[in-house]
């Protein structure tokens, strides 16, 4: 198989994004810009809040955008719909994980959202959701909370599966694992999806589930996981779980942390209040976390973390960084994972997500159409040398 057709997406959680102004007019400051640097076609990978899916549902707004998106040439075939509320408020951290999957407007803002995207979509093209990994650990408390998220996933992939049968449109949801969340390591999302399809079976909707209920793969959640990325991608095919989106993603990535000060002076430079940035570290016992980036993890890490390694930060970085200063990045996990993409007998939707520009040290909006491009430009190069081995090794 080879890789998607589709012009390369980047997710645009990156821009505030609040009202439909707030969106257009972060495409026209932002998207436009970074294409013409790219210098190839380019997809927007939008980033709808329910505040702005409220706006969406007046035929009137919604025609606008799809009319403003025509016009410059962007096309949209995926959303991110994980972050419900405002993404860009001073703190998200625990918070963007909710409304969760037991609560019944993630349902409704998540079918509001396809129903926006069939809209927006091209024509003969097929469309992704991104979406919360059921939970965050820390707050999905309820013994019964994995069974409570079944149903409403199960009646979403029937009003899907509506969708494509009255409009034509097929919409897919790509459930994301995340460090610390409900759905976090590979083995969890096999399990998972073992009850999710058992369950849809017994209510006869497992054609429906098999369609149109898959994950988006966060190259970058499961590297910072210590998971072998590339038998990750492989076991979750073999599982014939359908990997509807990639977000193509490194995290930071720091050798010898637990015993160099100087390392975590640097990776201390990290620490911001916005985002949550679930930190891992490899130890001769085995892997351990932590629940966030701060200075008492820098300043006086636990006798297991300064036991580790390698310490891995989910903190978003460049895509085509191996190194941010006197820290390593996780870019090796990402070509890996690529590799393994053309394997599948489909082509998952490939999005550059590095939602962080703005908190970066010394990044921000003045930097992030040259460094988005140069991202897009690194990873396209990426696909196309894949793109070569595989039609070398086919011929």
């Amino acid at each position: 198989m080879t890789l998607s057709s589709l012009p390369l997406s980047y997710c645009t959680n990156v821009h505030p994004g609040r009202t439909l102004n707030e969106v257009l007019t972060g495409l026209a400051q932002f998207t436009l810009p970074i294409r013409a640097q790219f210098g190839h076609p380019l997809a927007a990978g939008l980033w709808l809040a329910k505040s702005v899916i409220d706006e969406l549902a007046d035929d009137r707004e919604l025609g606008r955008c799809t009319e403003w998106l025509a016009s410059q040439k962007i096309p949209v075939y995926t959303l991110n719909a994980f972050p419900y509320g405002d993404f860009h408020s001073d703190r998200v951290k625990e918070q963007v994980y909710l409304p969760d999957w037991t609560q019944p407007i993630r349902r409704q803002y998540t079918q509001d959202c396809a129903v926006v995207l069939a809209h927006l979509l091209p024509a003969d093209v097929e469309g992704s959701i991104s979406t919360v990994p059921l939970g965050f650990k820390a707050l999905a408390t309820s013994p019964d909370f994995v069974t409570r998220c079944l149903d409403p996933l199960i009646d979403l992939a029937r009003f899907l599966a509506d969708l494509k049968q009255h409009h034509d449109r097929t919409v897919r949801l790509a459930i994301e694992p995340e460090p610390l969340c409900v759905l976090e390591t590979t083995p969890e999302t096999l399990s998972f999806f073992d009850r999710l399809r058992e369950r849809a079976s017994a209510r006869k909707s497992l054609a429906e589930v098999q369609e149109h209920i898959g994950i988006c793969y966060d190259v970058c959640h499961q590297a910072v996981e210590f998971e072998d990325v590339a038998a990750s991608l492989r076991a979750l095919a073999a599982a014939e779980i359908r990997i509807n989106k990639v977000h193509i993603s490194c995290a930071i990535e720091v050798r010898g942390a637990g015993t160099d000060s100087d390392l975590r002076v640097a990776l201390k430079q990290y620490i911001e209040p916005r985002y949550l940035h679930q930190t891992f570290g490899r130890t001769p016992d085995g892997v351990v976390s932590y629940l966030d980036l701060d200075s008492q993890l820098t300043d006086s890490p636990s006798a297991a973390f300064q036991s580790a390694d390698i310490w891995r930060v989910h903190f978003h970085v460049p895509v085509d960084a191996e190194r941010i200063g006197k820290l390593g990045t996780t870019r090796a996990d990402l070509i890996e994972a690529l590799k393994v993409i053309p394997e599948l007998s489909y082509a998952p939707h490939l999005e550059v997500e590095t939602y962080t520009w703005e908190v970066l040290p010394g990044g921000g909006r003045t930097e992030l159409a040259t460094g988005f491009a140069r991202e897009l430009s690194a990873t396209q190069q990426l696909l196309d040398g894949l793109s070569t081995v595989r039609n070398v090794s086919t011929r």
